[in-house]
Parts: structure tokens; C-alpha cells; sequence
């Protein structure tokens, strides 16, 4: 049988969660960067016409664009191989896919871009597999440029938040390390939909560009293994004892994740609570928008304290459509899996995002998210 095609770069975020699913899945696809005449002709139409990646095309055409999406589409074909079945370890799986996907930007963007001298040529050359023709390297030094401008300070990335985020990520990175250390994945001996999201950040960026993985070399050796481990068909937990590929007997959640949490909640928390506010103040001053109608990137910059800082970053609705999932979790709990998750989440500092809910749900349709 023809492979799927995954459209997408290995210095994607997001594409790190696709692909990352289908090595572990044993699904055969070729992968290619969504530069191509093909690419722009017969996939981009069929995905909204949003040149998003990652993005797959099946043998007969069809069109699947977002990591999400792709993830959701072959857990559906598989019976939901890595989704945890038990309560806890499920709502966790369901918040780490949350902070994977919506909630290491900082990071991800100020160690990328930041760094211009250590990292040599590595971005220059990256960029440009994104682009076609004799110009392709002086369109990657462009929109370099352009991001450096306009991206890094919308999403937080400011001289006044860069001593923030480079305390946050190397605590990140030893909190990370511990948990690692006692386990090859976040819930035991098998990855979960909380890895996959995990990996965006901590491989296309965090685990890859020069500086970062030189820090996750010298602090975080276990977490490199984890990434590692998580680009391979093969389970490749061999330093371990305990060889088990399951998840944790009895729907445990370690305290060595508790602690992961508590750290992720330090910022997550803050910058959700003001993205909530702000988006639903916008969606109150735009009541009228059609069912149906894409629900943009960003719809306005929130504000928020971490630490003494203060943090202003654009409030992204997606975050609130993959949370939504965590959300609806609890809801079809039972009242007492709902007062021991409860427990949990306050013990992980992260209750309040059981609250953060916006006041217009988001679907997908045509390959795009829209507002409902």
C-alpha cells in the first residue's frame, strides 16, 4: 500500500506530534515540506486553504491538516491505543496535550531566535525547505526577520521576559529529568496523547536547535533519551528496570509528575485565566459572527504576572479548543472520580482550569477550526 504523505519540517513544532504518532503507530508515510507545486495545487485547497503543517494527504487524496486532528483521526481507526482508560491518567494525558500544544511558546521562541550567533547557519538553512526557487535562502532570511520583529514580542518574547523563561526552562528541564529518570514516558512504560503533545516543544525546538539541546545535554540527559525514545517504532526503554510497557498499575500519577505540573501551572495558569478573559471580551464585542466563520490565530494580547514579571502575550482561541477536551473529560466523570481528580489537579496546582472555558465553543470544518 502507498504511504501517506506527512506534509511538514523537521524543525516544526507541530509536526514533532505527527510524526512522532506515526512512528509510534507503525503507519508508513514519506515525509516532504509543503513547498511543492503538488502542495499548493491539490493540498492546500483541500485544507482550507490554510498552509498549516503538519498536514497529511492520503494515497486517494484526502486531506487531514493539524497535529490534533491527525492524532484524533488514527486513535479513532486504532480503538484509542494511547489514550489511557483509567480517570486520572486520562484527564493528565488530556492536560499535557494541552501545555505540548498551546503552552512552551516562550521558551520555544526565545531560545530559537535569540541565539542568532550560537546557532551558525542552522536556521537560514531550515527556513529555507520551506520555500522553492533561486531566492528560497533570501525568503528564509526575510521571514526570520519577520518573526524576530513581530512574532517574538506577540507571544511574550521580550528583553524584560528573558531571564524569565531561561529560569522557568531549566527548571523545567531538571523537574523534567527527575521524572524520567523513574519512567520512560509520562504515565509509565507506554507513550499517551500527553506525550505526543509533549513532543512539539521539546523536540522541533527545545530538543533540536543548537542551544537548547545543548542545555538538555548538559541538565536534562534523561529528557534527550525521552525525546529520543519518542521518534522511535521500538518502546527503547532498556535502561530501565522495569520494562513494562504499560501504563501505571492502578491509575497512578507520580508525585514526580505532580511536580512536573506544579511547574508547567507556574505560567500556564496565569496566561490561560487572561487569555480566557480577553477572548471572551472579544467574542462579546463580536456576537455577530457566523457559525462556521475560522476562528482566527489570536484576537488580542493578554496580560498576566509570572513571578513579578509581567507577561503580555496574544490570546489564542486553540488553546481553548484542545482544553476543551480536558474539560469535557470531567464532565462525564462519576461524582467521586470528579471529587478525586479535583484533588489532584489542586495538589498539581492546576484546578482553576476546569473553569477557563470560553463563552462560543470551537468545531472543525473543512480543516479549519470554527467558531460554532
Amino acid at each position: 500500500m502507498e504511504p501517506i504523505t506527512l506534509y511538514g519540517v523537521p524543525f516544526s513544532l507541530w509536526t514533532g506530534r505527527a510524526r512522532s504518532y506515526l512512528i509510534k503507530s507503525g503507519i508508513d508515510y514519506r515525509e516532504e515540506p509543503h513547498a511543492s507545486a503538488h502542495f499548493y495545487k491539490s493540498v492546500l485547497p483541500k485544507a482550507g486553504g490554510r498552509r498549516g503543517i503538519p498536514t497529511i494527504e492520503f494515497p486517494d487524496g484526502r486531506v487531514i491538516r493539524d497535529g490534533v486532528a491527525i492524532v484524533d483521526h488514527f486513535e479513532k481507526l486504532n480503538g484509542h491505543v494511547f489514550s489511557p482508560c483509567t480517570p486520572a491518567q486520562r484527564m493528565i494525558s488530556l492536560l499535557l496535550q494541552v501545555i505540548g500544544s498551546e503552552g512552551l511558546n516562550r521558551p520555544c521562541m526565545h531560545y530559537r531566535f535569540n541565539f542568532g550567533e550560537e546557532h551558525g547557519q542552522f536556521l537560514p538553512f531550515h527556513f529555507s525547505m520551506i520555500y522553492e526557487g533561486q531566492n528560497r535562502e533570501q525568503m528564509a532570511l526575510e521571514r526570520i526577520s519577520e518573526i524576530k520583529e513581530f512574532v517574538l514580542p506577540a507571544w511574550g518574547v521580550v528583553p524584560e521576559t528573558h531571564e524569565l523563561i531561561e529560569n522557568l526552562h531549566l527548571e523545567m528541564l531538571k523537574i523534567l529529568n527527575t521524572h524520567f529518570s523513574s519512567y520512560p514516558y509520562f504515565l509509565g512504560g507506554r507513550p499517551c496523547i500527553g506525550d505526543f503533545g509533549m513532543i512539539c516543544p521539546l523536540y522541533g525546538h527545545l530538543g533540536r536547535d543548537p542551544k537548547p539541546l545543548a542545555l538538555m545535554h548538559k541538565h536534562a540527559v534523561r529528557v534527550f533519551r525521552w525525546v529520543e525514545r519518542m521518534n522511535r517504532p521500538e518502546p527503547d526503554i532498556g535502561e530501565f528496570v522495569d520494562r513494562s510497557e504499560d501504563y501505571l498499575a492502578n491509575d497512578l500519577i507520580p508525585q514526580s509528575l505532580v511536580n512536573v505540573l506544579k511547574h508547567f501551572a507556574v505560567d500556564f495558569v496565569p496566561e490561560t485565566r487572561s487569555a480566557c478573559d480577553c477572548i471572551n471580551t472579544w467574542l462579546a464585542e463580536n456576537d455577530d459572527i457566523p457559525p462556521g466563520t475560522q476562528v482566527p490565530r489570536g484576537v488580542g494580547m493578554a496580560t498576566f504576572e509570572v513571578r513579578g514579571v509581567n507577561v503580555s502575550a496574544e490570546a489564542q482561541p486553540f488553546r481553548f479548543y484542545v482544553l476543551k477536551r480536558l474539560q469535557n473529560e470531567f464532565d462525564s466523570l462519576t461524582d467521586d472520580s470528579k471529587l478525586s481528580i479535583r484533588k489532584l489537579l489542586i495538589d498539581c496546582d492546576m484546578e482553576e482550569i476546569l473553569d477557563f472555558k470560553l463563552s462560543r465553543n470551537i468545531g472543525r470544518a473543512n480543516n479549519l477550526e470554527v467558531w460554532l
